[in-house]
């Protein structure tokens, strides 16, 4: 017998100090006790499912009343929810712009800045070196709480099949990650809205050159990403220059220069950003998404409530700069 198969599954689970169920899984069933067998390749919670038969997909897919089996098997249902909503937040173009995720203890954060103006240029023997300082910010940043009151009572999806229950569940979680990539370019935009970092379309309508000049403007940083809106994109994609691009990925964009052109539908049509995604936005969040996990383990609900607590900010200067092409 496995150890999987023998673990006590209690809702307490979900509630324990800085630790996820997932984290409370694995110290109990630690994953590389299974590197040559066959369950290799199982996080600590897939390996539940097999454990009480729980199919989430393919042709023998089971209904949701599946998870209400047992009460440990109850358990394991809402991680089931809470996966299906972070696969649908993981389809967001976050993950292309974002260049850290920092966790705060509270709603409140104030991280640190770097101060690195003076020139790198030769020190003579005997002189002091250059200072260059990180500092604790001279600003708080308040998190702001993103989240949906899903309407679904037990009796309304217990006979729906898990992939499609997980279907609509991803989709919720998709537009969840959407307010979250609008408050993104919001803080962007914020940030380039300056003298130094925004310039404007040469002509009368946005040319390959006014894209070249934006790409130009970075100098310390590179321009890895642009984001437009889907319009945008759209008048990009049917310019001369673009048709002597390739890519190895079918699925991305490459502006001829190099810089991955994102489809951003969080942006205006009157404006393209620019960013090296390495350096320029940092995302701060409280927890991970948050459930009501007890009532989804007893049946006992009407509804379903995902939340998150995120806020953005920028870390460096000049790492992002915009071009207005109203």
């Amino acid at each position: 017998m496995y150890q999987y198969e023998t673990i006590k599954l209690e809702k307490g689970m979900y509630h324990l100090t800085n630790k996820s169920f997932l984290q409370a899984l694995e110290e109990a069933d630690p994953s590389v006790q299974y590197v040559n067998s066959p369950l290799a390749g199982l996080d600590a919670y897939e390996r539940q499912l097999k454990r009480f038969n729980i199919h989430i997909s393919g042709i023998n897919c089971d209904r949701v009343e599946k998870f209400f089996t047992t009460t440990e098997s109850a358990v394991l249902f809402p991680e089931f929810v809470r996966r299906a909503v972070m696969q649908g937040m993981e389809k967001s173009v976050l993950s292309e712009i974002v260049a850290t995720v920092s966790k705060c203890e509270s709603n409140r954060y104030q991280g640190c800045e770097l101060t690195d103006t003076v020139a790198y240029t030769p020190t003579t023997a005997g002189s002091a070196l250059p200072v260059s300082s990180i500092l604790e910010s001279s600003s708080v940043i308040t998190l702001q709480k993103y989240g949906r009151n899903i309407q679904a009572s037990y009796e309304a999806v217990r006979q729906q099949r898990l992939d499609v229950f997980a279907i609509m569940l991803r989709r919720v979680g998709k537009r969840l990650a959407d307010s979250l990539v609008t408050q993104a370019m919001i803080t962007l935009k914020l940030a380039a809205n300056t003298t130094a970092n925004k310039i404007t379309k040469a002509g009368s309508t946005l040319a390959y050159s006014d894209l070249a000049r934006l790409y130009g403007k970075f100098t310390t940083f590179d321009m890895r990403v642009m984001l437009a809106s889907p319009s945008v994109v759209a008048d990009i994609l049917v310019m001369n220059q673009m048709m002597e691009t390739s890519s190895q990925d079918v699925r991305e964009i490459r502006l001829p220069f190099g810089t991955k052109l994102i489809n951003c539908a969080q942006l205006d049509d009157n404006t393209i950003l620019g960013l090296d995604n390495e350096f320029a936005l940092e995302q701060i969040q409280s927890s991970d998404i948050v459930l009501e996990t007890d009532k989804l383990i007893s049946n006992q609900l009407d509804s379903i409530t995902v939340s998150v607590n995120i806020s953005f900010r920028t870390l460096m200067d000049n790492t992002v700069k915009m071009l207005d092409i109203s």
